[in-house]
């Protein structure tokens, strides 16, 4: 064997070591002698020249060979990676390792995520991370493969397809989820053996599997079952709204970007305009931010800063058509971070006034027309926070003696009995506790009903020491207010009013993700910054993550505790969580149509009288069974509404029952307003004589201020009709279907409004 042939004959120095692997022998001729050999014996040339020309040859193939593999791949070719993964928040640090964990070695990876995180790019930096970085990497849309595969496994006898032309490349299979469905045995089949099986000719026999040395990576929105299962590694991307942290550097990478590429001076972004950012949820993710940030520099002419207003259209939609008060009205604020609110309230005058009112109920006259507790009970309280459920949702639990005196209780058990309060069974709260409440709830109403309770002082007494004997017991138990979240059936009742409120409390998921570390407004800690110390949320709702007014008492403790300024208390319009956010619960839904049943409960008389029925209420079998039964026929008229809805829309499906449920909230919080304010209008302006009457005095000359009965009929017949029209609004809103398909659940409503009128207005 000719060692260093090219060299000999061109006379040029070898570029290359030879080693021997086994034992040889080793002859060397000097050059000069070599040539004088050549010129002796002709046929050594000839031997040598042939040799050569069988080299050249070989090359000329393998040109020829590259060429073509060239211009087969050219169209799909990725010649590098645009950048890499920018951010330092955990999600950033995680999708890095993955890729330098996938780039390691050659097996396939799914990497999955949202539109507009260039997850392609991510695709090329495994690549060129990878030993075989020089290799080519292609990418394929499999939107527009052929059904036969042809283009990507070849023709038998014919032309190569792209896998053959590859390689040991890679190959990055675009949204997989437009694969044509022929394919996806083919696919799986590459990916779980590494074998491909060119197309054959109609007729022809089956061609044999071949094997492919390319590695793949998949690209897709979504995982995809069947070849998830073949897939090495899989990497989902994590999308920009749970990355805020990460958005300041991707504001500062894509404005350098593109300013060095036009030549101009890089901009300042302001801490408003990149809050402002922080608090978009971004659809469009690094794509929508880039063309953002670019539009943004361009509208700036030359700007030093990018201002918020710059970037108007980043507003999320959980974010429009709402008004943040405590920026509006900055003494609001004030107020609600202050020691007065409710701390002062509570502990200097609601927890002294609860006693001293219990006391009055057991020691004072036993009739509402002598008992001003009783008066105030039911003339004052309940008109009055119906009336505010939709303005201020649950903003009684702030004040509400029952829990006031359940943390005096707290605090005083841990001062005699230092000890860990329970954590909150979550789970079995979660799927026992509204049943709690509503097995609780119908009791009472049983009580109300059988037993007079509106006009006897010393039973509501006893109710009001009820509940707040359930709020002690639990806060000497468990941590923070879990009878409040859980247990508690005027809570309850708050809760399910709460969600027509047309006031929210919310924080900015931008800056709570980006700014903050501590969660001071969910865990409480000392004083930060502006933010206060605080215990925490009482309820354990963290307000970046509230999508529902029923897990907030309105507290202000997330407000004190803040030190970014994330927490907002926003003007809404009413209701608007029941057709966006909203998860419907079944045992809210019973609750709902037991305080539906119970308008009717209250109204047991003028029922009687309306319906022509004779049984005799002083029997209290007749009257328990009566009681029982107007408390279930209403929610039995709804439900065969929508049995009738199903039946005459049978190409049309509804939403299910426990959704379309929550439209009749207005009609229920209406219905019982109704009722309660003939109480108000005509017993509530008697407050001062019946004050009197309460201390053994008379009270006949003091000033009354009683509505007019046709005053009182008006209201009550226009909150009613009004209430209707709010129920099928909010029925068309939740079903987003047309009036014609709804038309047996209005007129369930409709027929509910009605028998309202019959027996609360005449």
């Amino acid at each position: 064997a000719v060692i260093e042939l090219k060299e000999l004959l061109l006379d040029e120095s070898t570029p290359f070591t030879i080693t021997t692997v086994t034992e040889c022998h080793l002859w060397v001729v000097p050059a000069a002698k070599f040539r004088e050999l050549v010129t002796q014996y002709p046929e050594i040339a000839q031997a040598f020249s042939r040799q050569l020309a069988q080299e050249l040859a070989q090359a000329t193939s393998a040109l020829g060979y590259e060429q073509e593999r060239s211009i087969a791949l050219r169209p799909y070719l990725v010649t590098k990676a645009q950048r890499g993964i920018v951010g330092t928040s955990r999600y950033a640090v995680r999708l890095r390792e993955q890729i330098r964990l996938s780039a390691a070695d050659r097996k396939s990876v799914d990497i999955f995520g949202e539109p507009g995180l260039e997850k392609d790019n991510i695709a090329a930096l495994i690549h060129f991370g990878s030993p075989k970085r020089r290799e080519p990497i292609i990418k394929v849309n499999c939107g527009i493969l052929q059904t036969s595969g042809a283009d990507l496994f070849g023709r038998a006898g014919g032309k190569p397809g792209l896998l053959e032309w590859l390689g040991e490349g890679t190959l990055v299979l675009n949204n997989i989820q437009e694969l044509p469905e022929e394919l996806l045995p083919a696919v799986t089949q590459l990916l779980k053996t590494g074998t491909y099986t060119p197309v054959s000719r109609s007729g022809d026999p089956v061609a044999e599997a071949r094997p492919s040395k390319a590695r793949i990576l998949i690209v897709s929105e979504k995982t995809q079952p069947t070849i998830e299962r073949c897939i090495g590694h899989i990497i989902k991307v994590p999308p920009l709204r749970v990355r805020k942290a990460d958005i300041q550097t991707q504001v500062e990478y894509y404005t350098s970007l593109y300013t060095r590429s036009r030549g101009v001076s890089k901009p300042h972004i302001t801490p408003e305009a990149l809050r402002r950012l922080q608090s978009y949820d971004f659809p469009g993710n690094l794509k929508e931010l880039k063309n953002l940030v670019e539009r943004a520099i361009v509208q700036a002419e030359g700007a030093n800063e990018l201002t918020e207003e710059i970037f108007w259209p980043a507003e999320t939609k959980k974010k429009r058509f709402r008004v943040n008060l405590l920026n509006a009205y900055p003494s609001l604020r004030r107020f609600l971070r202050s020691d007065w609110w409710p701390d002062r309230i509570n502990y200097g005058f609601t927890a002294t006034a609860f006693a001293i009112i219990v006391a009055i109920l057991f020691i004072g006259p036993q009739t509402r027309d002598r008992n001003f507790v009783l008066n105030l009970f039911w003339a004052w309280w309940w008109p009055f926070f119906l009336f505010l459920f939709p303005f201020l949702g649950r903003v009684w639990c702030s004040v509400c003696p029952f829990m006031i005196y359940g943390e005096i209780t707290q605090k005083l058990s841990l001062w005699l009995w230092p000890r860990k309060l329970k954590r909150w069974p979550r789970e079995q709260a979660e799927k026992w506790g509204g049943w709690f409440m509503f097995g609780l709830f119908t009791l009472i109403f049983l009580w109300e009903e059988l037993w007079h309770l509106e006009n006897t002082a010393y039973l509501s007494a006893c109710l009001l020491l009820l509940i707040t004997a359930g709020a002690m017991i639990f806060s000497a138990l468990f941590e923070r207010r879990f009878w409040c979240r859980y247990l508690c059936p005027i809570g309850g009742m708050n809760g399910l009013f709460a969600k027509l409120s047309m006031t929210e409390l919310r924080a900015q998921q931008g800056i709570c993700s980006a700014s903050c570390t501590t969660y001071q407004c969910y865990k409480g800690g000392p004083q930060k910054g502006e933010g206060l110390e605080t215990n925490g949320c009482p309820l354990y709702s963290h307000p970046a993550q509230l999508e529902d007014n029923r897990d907030c008492v309105l507290c202000m403790t997330c407000l004190k505790a803040c030190p970014h300024r994330s927490v907002e208390f926003n003007l809404r319009p009413p209701g608007i969580e029941l057709w966006t956010t909203h998860v419907p619960r079944t045992y809210e839904v019973a609750l709902l149509f037991l305080l539906l049943g119970g308008i009717y409960l209250h109204r047991l008389p003028e029922l009687q009288s309306w319906l022509g029925l004779q049984l005799d209420l002083t029997d209290f079998w007749q009257h328990l069974g009566l009681s029982l039964l107007v408390l279930i026929i209403p929610a039995a008229l709804t439900f065969g509404a929508y049995g009738l809805l199903q039946l005459f829309n049978a190409n049309r499906k509804p939403r299910k029952f426990v959704e379309l449920a929550y439209s009749y909230l207005p009609l229920v919080l209406g219905g019982n307003l109704a009722h309660y304010l003939r109480l108000g209008l005509s017993e509530g302006g008697r407050i001062l004589p019946v004050t009197f009457a309460t201390i053994g005095l008379s009270g006949e000359q003091l000033p009354i201020l009683v509505a007019h009965p046709a005053v009182i009929d008006f209201l009550q017949g226009a909150t009613i009709i009004f209430s209707v029209l709010m129920t099928m609004l909010l029925t068309q809103k939740i079903a987003k279907q047309p009036v014609r398909s709804l038309l047996w659940q209005h007129l369930a409503a409709i027929a509910l409004g009605v028998s309202m009128w019959a027996i609360i207005v005449f």
